[in-house]
């Protein structure tokens, strides 16, 4: 179980507080994909990074009892001067679990060849989106935490066993996703909530959500 408890978020911009989340209580209980609907610029990323424990509340407590992910997309404690087999070893000793397994899997799913042993700064975006999902999928947890979808690529191949292990984690897991396309959240999630002006509104499936989504959009 993952849960807010009053959560309150605000950052100063320099002219005005911007508030993210204004003493907010939701609970995402497992089995149950949480997709979060919101337009670009009212905060998901930094929602979805307090669910990792990436960014502290303002107020009120975030209780965790369970193995939440990194996000999905998340290079913060990847680094760049490192190759992708040393970063996948570092993240295997973060984590407690075998390096050698997380290198093998990493460079298995990424296909990177002899870039796997370069540094990472070296990377095209899309290289970097394959190490980050595979150093994500190497790892097992209860909640995986998905923002704004999956990383693009190009490659056929990776997509393919990407995919497979993503829908194969999902089995019996839970995925809690945020962005401002509703056709995203489709792919994962049919209980959804709407994110705006500091306020959570959850909703029981996924069209509810939209319904209202789509009406403050729009005026």
């Amino acid at each position: 179980m993952l849960e807010f408890r009053n959560v309150s978020k605000s950052f100063w911009t320099g002219s005005q507080r911007k508030v993210i989340l204004d003493r907010a209580s939701f609970r995402i209980e497992p089995g149950r994909s949480l997709g979060i609907l919101a337009p670009n610029g009212t905060g998901k990323t930094t929602v979805i990074n307090m669910m990792a424990g990436l960014e502290k509340p303002d107020e009120g407590e975030i209780y965790k009892n369970c193995r939440v992910s990194f996000p999905l997309g998340f290079m913060g404690g990847v680094v760049s001067r490192h190759s992708g087999n040393e970063n996948a070893r570092f993240i295997a000793r973060l984590y407690g679990l075998d390096p050698d397994y997380v290198e093998a899997f990493c460079r298995w799913l990424t296909d990177l060849g002899e870039y796997f042993d370069q540094p990472v700064g070296t990377y095209s975006a899309g290289m970097r989106g394959r190490l980050s999902l595979a150093l994500l999928l190497a790892l097992e947890f209860d909640i995986y935490l998905i923002d704004e979808g999956m990383p693009g690529t190009t490659d056929v191949e990776f997509n393919r066993k990407a995919g497979n292990i993503l829908r194969e984690r999902l089995r019996d897991a839970t995925v809690v996703v945020v962005s401002h396309q509703a056709s995203t959240l489709e792919k994962f999630c049919r209980q959804a909530a709407v994110l705006r002006d500091g306020h959570l509104y959850m909703f029981d499936t996924l069209e509810e959500a939209k319904q209202l989504y789509d009406y403050r959009t729009q005026g």
